[in-house]
């Protein structure tokens, strides 16, 4: 066993200086590396935001007057007048709430407030 562990000690040395020195990177890593982080933050963060942002955008465009929305705040009503800035939603019976129209985040299907 010692003859075993000699040996190798012996032979480690030897391997240690046959195997290749590291050398310099390629020129090509740096810039490479940074073009796959781009492209996962492309995929991963910014083409989604700016899908959900377009589709935000379009709904906040196409409200009309009897639309049912809900807002950021998660108050549901009916929508009674729409302004270039504001809507007025319909709550409950004879309350009307003034908001922004950037504050309605989905519109509901049709009758979906009778049904709660």
């Amino acid at each position: 066993m010692k003859k075993l562990f000699a040996a190798l000690l012996a032979l480690t040395p030897a391997i240690s200086l046959a195997a290749p020195a590291g050398g310099q990177p390629s020129p090509w890593q740096l810039p490479i590396m940074l073009g796959i982080f781009f492209l996962i933050f492309w995929f991963m963060v910014w083409r989604p935001q700016s899908k959900r942002a377009k589709e935000h955008k379009n709904l906040v465009a196409s409200l009309s007057k009897g639309d049912e929305v809900v807002t950021a705040a998660g108050m549901a009503g009916k929508v009674t007048k729409v302004t270039d800035d504001y809507v007025m939603v319909e709550v409950a019976e004879k309350v009307e709430l003034t908001f922004q129209k950037t504050a309605i985040s989905a519109t509901l299907p049709k009758g979906t407030l009778k049904a709660i």
